[in-house]
């Protein structure tokens, strides 16, 4: 483990926004476009764009994005240039790897999620009211029914279905009860990784990293985000006939395995302030910890 500098007094928090790419030429240009210019009170943001060799040019659209803003203002623009696609979840697990922030947050680089959700996605933490959220698709007027699909409401339907027993078998198997639990945006403190170790590489890294940090004491907080959905002739990655099998392993393996040992505590003096109380809450309590402290992150043992 290792350990991060001691943040100083009146420090901005800084949010580190990883972003894996892989053939979304299509819409990358935009996204990052959006999660530059989208307003951050509070904080301080890096971009971590982990982009897997696409071969659509999204590698040569990443590469123009960061030549116009990796120098520009405070915020951090860092490329990780993969030699070839190996999974969302081993590109987020590198992104984490390279994160420097006190915050990380995912976002994938379509465009079915809102970039300006960000301040409600980020300030049940800056206020100390938990360490970990959730946008929850299913909180908002669509219910359960979160794709809808233009040409093929069949499919529509039996994903939505299955949507549903997943997350089911989910909160069962966990003894939670959440709404979302495979929304891309997963936003949390980044000491909450903690000695955490991570082995799959491909969507189903959704539930090994909820599975993980509910196991480790963080239950996360869910906010409603807006969300739109898209099919596969827009780019949608998911195979209906692959990914699920992969889906019941991580969930059974996570929830038999050992429970990871909670993130370690610094003694280091806090960064917080009786007027900036960033992250007084910690697995329900209100002791206030300092968030520059952090293990080195994503790291990996084996392909799940």
């Amino acid at each position: 483990m290792t350990s991060g500098r001691r943040k100083r007094p009146g420090e901005a928090v800084k949010v580190s926004i990883i972003i894996p790419v892989y053939n979304e030429a299509n819409t990358v240009a935009t996204l990052l476009e959006r999660v530059w210019a989208q307003p951050l009170a509070q904080v301080t943001r890096e971009l971590i764009i982990v982009e897997s060799n696409s071969t659509d040019g999204s590698r040569e659209i990443v590469a123009e994005f960061v030549a116009r803003h990796g120098e520009a203002g405070a915020a951090r623009v860092h490329a990780i240039y993969q030699d070839g696609p190996r999974g969302k979840g081993h590109a987020l697990r590198q992104g984490f790897a390279a994160a420097t922030g006190d915050i990380l947050l995912i976002q994938d680089a379509d465009l079915e999620y809102d970039v300006a959700d960000y301040p409600d996605l980020l300030s049940p933490i800056l206020d100390g009211r938990t360490a970990f959220v959730l946008g929850s698709r299913h909180m908002g007027a669509a219910s359960w029914k979160i794709r809808q699909f233009a040409h093929n409401g069949l499919l529509a339907v039996l994903m939505n279905a299955g949507g549903v027993l997943f997350h089911g078998l989910f909160n069962a198997l966990f003894g939670v009860r959440l709404t979302d639990p495979t929304s891309m945006y997963k936003v949390f403190r980044a000491d909450c990784l903690g000695d955490l170790r991570f082995t799959c590489n491909g969507f189903d890294f959704d539930y090994e990293l909820l599975g993980k940090l509910i196991r480790a004491g963080f239950v996360p907080l869910e906010v409603p985000v807006s969300y739109r959905s898209r099919g596969f002739d827009e780019g949608k990655k998911i195979s209906i006939l692959r990914d699920p099998a992969t889906w019941v392993v991580a969930i059974i393996r996570c929830r038999c395995a050992a429970a990871p040992r909670p993130a370690a505590r610094s003694g280091d003096a806090p960064a917080a302030t009786a007027k900036n109380p960033h992250f007084a809450h910690h697995r329900g309590t209100s002791s206030r910890y300092p968030v520059r402290t952090r293990p080195d992150r994503g790291q990996s043992e084996e392909a799940c």
